[in-house]
């Protein structure tokens, strides 16, 4: 455990946590706010330090928050707080928080798919109509990557189409730069990719928990306009990849062995992964919303046998445990009112709305350029939301959709260096890109998927479709 980190982060907190008032004019805070800030810049410091794992960070905070802002709080603490406490069961609640079953849900999708090669089989077709030519391989496995990003963790598709092209990697000449723009091209489409629906990424569940009762966005609703998105983004990285690295060769080819298998079980895995993805697309019609859509594939892959007991050991879930801090976190914010306070502490009026969901995009993404996107998330959506709600100019703009859409789908662009994404460090653990590769297609494409985020967003907004 790196001390050097650990000593001054700890003294910042206890200071923050028992001296507020060396940093704060007294009275500024409640002190279930001053407790709750003490906590969120602890979270904040933890986390882009990376002084301990990310999920770690995320227990931290929960237990934190438990035993010092709620009405479970030891008794000298809990005095304090008087009829502020909060209770325990919101803190806790965290751990099955629908967005938690929404992406239980795709871990067991995942798995069920890799476990009868559902995914590599759907490549396999996929890929075939390509042909031969690099440049419309590359388009494919692009395509491919974006589209599986989608629906199951980045991670896990970039794992499995880096698998699909070593041998052909292994043919190319490594000094090829058709090469690099071929392994830097899954990453770059699984990140692109994940944007295209609430469970594609972390940082979309986190924002998709908040578009309830008035702000309802459905999952197809979310769909409709991320998918262009992507599609967009996805054309104009597989252009600027050829741009930047001409290939030198013409023609490649890939051979995936591989059958779509038969039988019960491997029946039973199609049948319920097409259900699923289509009552999460057209939630509106039937009226089942995506977190319960998201718990008929882990029950009925439990009870078919198809997930069992030794493969719940493979759920990321230290991913889990990560989205429930920051749920709880997002929790402690909105109901101390420490967010709401923070918003109305900072002039926003004096900026227009659009202004305002430019510069939080641009600061999500370079945030999450340095780190975890799950974790920046984390940390601007309570802000967002709060400003969406409490600042005029924004809620004329789209409000809290527009806003949480903004910072969910700007997260996805961080990806600059190869500590940005999993999906990067595994492109870079190939030998076969450098940091240098990352900075130089990030650069281009993070500020215009942005400004290309934006303009959806507040074009959409403009026609009152959210």
């Amino acid at each position: 455990m790196p001390l050097k980190k650990l000593i001054p982060i700890s003294l910042i907190f206890l200071v923050l946590f028992f001296f507020p008032q060396m940093i704060f004019p007294e009275g500024m805070f409640s002190v279930l706010q001053q407790r709750v800030l003490a906590i969120f810049v602890l979270a904040t410091m933890m986390w882009i330090s990376d002084a301990v794992p990310a999920f770690a960070t995320s227990l931290l905070i929960i237990m934190l928050l438990v035993l010092t802002t709620t009405n479970s709080a030891p008794f000298p603490l809990r005095e304090a707080l008087g009829d502020e406490a909060l209770s325990y069961t919101s803190i806790f609640n965290s751990f099955a928080s629908p967005v938690i079953i929404l992406f239980l849900g795709g871990f067991f999708i995942a798995m069920a798919c890799a476990k009868y090669k559902l995914d590599l089989n759907l490549a396999r077709v996929l890929l075939k109509p390509f042909g031969t030519r690099y440049e419309i391989v590359m388009l494919g496995v692009m395509i491919i990557t974006a589209v599986f990003s989608m629906f199951m963790s980045n991670t896990a598709t970039s794992v499995m189409m880096l698998t699909i092209m070593t041998p052909l990697l292994a043919k190319m000449d490594s000094s090829d730069p058709g090469c690099r723009a071929l392994v830097i091209s899954i990453p770059v489409a699984a990140n692109l990719g994940g944007m295209g629906t609430p469970i594609g990424t972390p940082p979309n569940a986190i924002a998709f928990r908040y578009f309830v009762g008035e702000y309802a966005l459905s999952f197809g609703g979310w769909m409709a306009f991320a998918v262009p998105v992507t599609v967009v983004l996805i054309a104009f990285s597989w252009w600027l990849l050829q741009k930047l690295y001409p290939s030198k060769s013409k023609e490649i080819s890939i051979t995936i062995d591989s059958r779509f298998e038969r039988g019960l079980k491997p029946f039973i895995v199609y049948g319920t992964v097409i259900t699923t993805v289509l009552l999460w697309m057209f939630s509106s019609f039937h009226g089942i919303n995506a977190y319960a859509v998201a718990i008929i594939p882990v029950a009925v892959f439990s009870l078919t046998g198809i997930v069992e007991k030794n493969d719940l050991k493979n759920i990321s879930w230290d991913v889990l445990w990560l989205l429930a801090g920051g749920i709880a976190i997002g929790t402690g914010l909105a109901s101390s009112g420490l967010a709401e306070k923070v918003v109305s502490l900072v002039p926003f009026d004096n900026y227009s709305g659009a202004m305002i969901i430019l510069g939080i995009s641009i600061l999500c993404m370079v945030m999450a350029t340095f780190m975890s996107h799950t974790a920046t998330a984390n940390l601007l959506m309570p802000i967002a939301v709060s400003m969406s709600v409490s600042v005029a100019s924004i809620a004329d703009l789209g409000g809290l959709v527009v806003m949480g859409t903004a910072v969910a789908m700007a997260s996805s662009l961080g990806m600059g260096l190869p500590i940005s994404t999993p999906p990067n460090a595994l492109a870079h653990a190939t030998g076969l890109v450098d940091t240098k590769d990352f900075i130089r297609t990030a650069r281009i494409i993070s500020p215009v998927g942005v400004l290309l985020i934006y303009a959806v967003l507040l074009g959409l907004a403009s026609i009152n479709f959210f």
